[in-house]
């Protein structure tokens, strides 16, 4: 690997080995998602307790000030919306040169296995690895379902998760899910969790991230679970204690409840 892959991929993933990435590229399919309206009073507060940023370059050129010293990971792949007919039709929407430009650490991709246009998700991301390793900058592929939840279970994570390494993406961007040990030990390369929908309490995020970390995460790619919480402060301070400091989850709820205990007496 060369120096320029080495150091970004050291600007993401942290000494310890772990990473946590913030995603909020959620409006390129969802369009103004809740409480990501105004993406900068939504990234701005969560900036220092995340490691990188997962966005668009449009987001970023409109909503992050170019004295941000956070790694970005530009999203490149688009086309569809929730709105339309199927969310897997993507297609690469930002060039390797634009990313340059915009001096990221990583670019992103989602493929669709098992979909109508699986071939298609996937020959991007080759496409794309081979554009990285022209100019030295990781591929982190997401594994994404499109609106087919079902589909997270462990066989068939463990399926799109492999085929993603075997086509050359650095990092991998998964689900948490039962038997998830399974998923980390068949991908040879570096998988974060994703998180998802919103789930009922604060205690579920932080069990699946504790026990996706035991299980060989390096770390996580949580968006909606942090950001939509009523403290997201709170919130992302707690999962980093899990990522960064080995908390459990229960210690990790204590740390949530403490935080957010402490804005709630603020005048």
């Amino acid at each position: 690997m060369e120096w320029g892959m080495q150091n970004r991929l050291a600007q993401l993933i942290q000494p310890d080995g772990h990473a946590l990435f913030l995603p909020v590229d959620h409006g390129y399919f969802q369009g103004p998602t809740r409480k990501l309206e105004e993406p900068r009073k939504t990234i701005e507060p969560l900036l220092p307790y995340s490691d990188a940023l997962f966005i668009t370059r449009g987001v970023l050129r409109s909503s992050v000030s170019p004295n941000n010293a956070k790694p970005v990971i530009l999203r490149v792949s688009g086309g569809a919306s929730m709105v339309g007919k199927d969310l897997a039709n993507e297609g690469i929407a930002a060039s390797m040169e634009d990313a340059i430009r915009l001096n990221v650490a990583a670019v992103g991709i989602s493929i669709f296995v098992g979909s109508d246009y699986e071939k298609e998700s996937l020959l991007n991301l080759a496409r794309l690895v081979d554009d990285g390793e022209r100019y030295g900058i990781p591929v982190m592929a997401v594994t994404a379902v499109g609106k087919e939840l079902g589909k997270r279970d462990a066989r068939y994570l463990a399926l799109s998760s492999r085929i993603a390494a075997e086509l050359g993406a650095t990092v991998v961007k998964t689900y948490w899910c039962e038997g998830f040990e399974k998923v980390v030990r068949g991908c040879p390369v570096p998988v974060v969790m994703a998180g998802g929908p919103q789930v009922d309490t604060e205690l579920e995020v932080f069990e699946f991230v504790s026990d996706g970390m035991q299980k060989g995460a390096i770390g996580v790619n949580l968006g909606r679970n942090i950001w939509q919480n009523d403290f997201p402060v709170a919130m992302i301070k707690a999962i980093r204690a899990i990522v960064h400091g080995g908390a459990s989850a229960q210690a990790a709820l204590e740390i949530y409840e403490g935080e957010k205990a402490g804005v709630a007496a603020k005048p």
